[in-house]
């Protein structure tokens, strides 16, 4: 998950630093904001060796990313721990001066102030009236411990112990948290616990996305109507669940954004270019995701010159031939030479007929293609395609039905990014299930 955690200028900011190691220890990626005062506590370099991340207090730093909304944009939560009575009023009056205040004015993520002041401060109407008004606002604002302040002063306003509000952050993110995150239920593959671990640290997943063109001549092409958006969502999750992630990206509604940032991108329009992209990248890979809407076919011949109307009136015959299947030839390159991913994901788009649902296509296909588990999509105008939520079944072969001793279809209905965590855990979980050396 993305956090921000912002550092005001308190003593207690030496407590942030442990705060920080906490959340990098438990796979979160951090950004520290701290104010320009607060850096007479804790220097700029001892907050980018804890998070492995720039680190930056104006929003003339790094201008060309825009950061003070970039960063609030990503961000899963937002954390400010300590809080001074100053940064409080700075919240409550939309202030944004410096580079945290801006990108908390500027982001819809949930937010947690842990507030760190002596006891005459804390108990000042005008802080109590700036907590009130916070709170009013739907920010959440943490009591502060009581205990041992600056100096010989003891009294509320102590900043929790890290680990009280790394407790607290556990909790607000539960709900947010990467599908391959949550606890095991019935009806679904997940990941084993890998000692707090990312379940896919060290392992490589290839995901392919979009749609492929055809050209017919230089201005016209054979296309269909995928978006990309699930292959994006299955990057994002693998990629969350600690994968060095390839994304293979064929043709697009959105570009890959920021969110994808530590995604390598390989770019493909054809799916000849889609085919070897498959082959390099995949052969040291441990999961492939098939996601892209590969085309069947392709025009036989490619005009030069664009294809012009004739007075006749006659239309232009065009000869198909087939597209190389991709995702059948990874997996009988796999069985002929041992190589290749442990893991192959396929998609089948189906839309059924009058005779065969699309649940029989697709266990059909998977019989044929022969990867270890197939996402069936019912497609359709209107339906998947360019749309935000999706359902999807996820079939599995023999040999990994024995795996994960599942001999039912995976079933979910939702947003696409939740499917796509739904796939990747069952791949995680197969993956898991193989030898060590595999």
């Amino acid at each position: 998950m993305r956090i921000v955690l912002g550092v005001s200028a308190g003593i207690a900011a030496y407590k942030a630093v442990l705060l920080a190691r906490l959340l990098t220890e438990d796979g979160h990626q951090v950004d520290i904001i701290p104010t320009p005062a607060s850096l007479e506590f804790v220097g700029r370099a001892t907050w980018e060796a804890i998070s492995g991340r720039p680190v930056t207090t104006s929003v003339f730093e790094g201008v060309d990313e825009v950061r003070h909304v970039r960063l609030g944009q990503e961000a899963d939560l937002i954390v400010v721990a300590p809080a001074t009575a100053d940064l409080l009023a700075r919240i409550r009056a939309g202030m944004a001066n410096d580079l945290l205040t801006s990108t908390l004015l500027a982001s819809e993520a949930p937010k947690l102030l842990v507030p760190a002041m002596h006891t005459e401060m804390w108990r000042n109407p005008a802080a109590e009236e700036n907590v009130s008004v916070l709170r009013e606002r739907g920010i959440e604002v943490m009591e502060p411990a009581s205990g041992r302040l600056t100096g010989k002063d003891s009294g509320p306003g102590r900043l929790p112990e890290p680990e009280q509000i790394k407790a607290r952050i556990d909790q607000l993110l539960e709900p947010r948290r990467p599908a391959y995150a949550d606890a095991p239920r019935a009806g679904t593959f997940y990941a084993p616990d890998h000692a707090g671990q990312p379940p896919l640290l060290g392992r490589k997943v290839v995901v392919t996305a979009g749609g492929t063109r055809e050209p017919l001549d230089p201005v016209r092409y054979l296309g269909n109507r995928s978006s990309g958006k699930q292959g994006l969502a299955l990057a994002r999750a693998a990629r969350a669940a600690g994968a060095e992630v390839t994304l293979i990206a064929g043709v697009m509604d959105q570009a890959p954004g920021p969110e994808l940032r530590g995604v390598e991108v390989v770019p493909v329009e054809t799916a000849a270019e889609l085919q070897g992209a498959v082959r390099i990248e995949t052969e040291k890979a441990h999961v492939l995701i098939m996601a892209a809407a590969v085309a069947d076919f392709r025009p036989a011949d490619y005009a030069a010159a664009k294809i012009k109307k004739t007075d006749d009136d006659a239309a232009p015959t065009i000869t198909l031939v087939r597209n190389p299947d991709i995702l059948a030839e990874t997996v009988q390159r796999r069985a002929q030479t041992g190589t290749g991913p442990a893991v192959i994901v396929g998609f089948a788009a189906e839309t059924g007929d009058e005779n065969t649902e699309p649940l029989q296509l697709a266990q059909q296909k998977l019989a044929r293609k022969g990867c270890d588990l197939l996402v069936l999509n019912r497609v359709g105008e209107n339906l998947v395609f360019g749309q935000e939520d999706t359902e999807i079944h996820i079939l599995a072969s023999e040999t990994a039905q024995s795996a994960l001793d599942q001999d039912q279809p995976v079933h979910f209905a939702g947003g696409k990014q939740e499917a796509a965590g739904v796939v990747v855990r069952s791949a995680t979980a197969l993956l898991s299930s193989l030898p060590p050396s595999t």
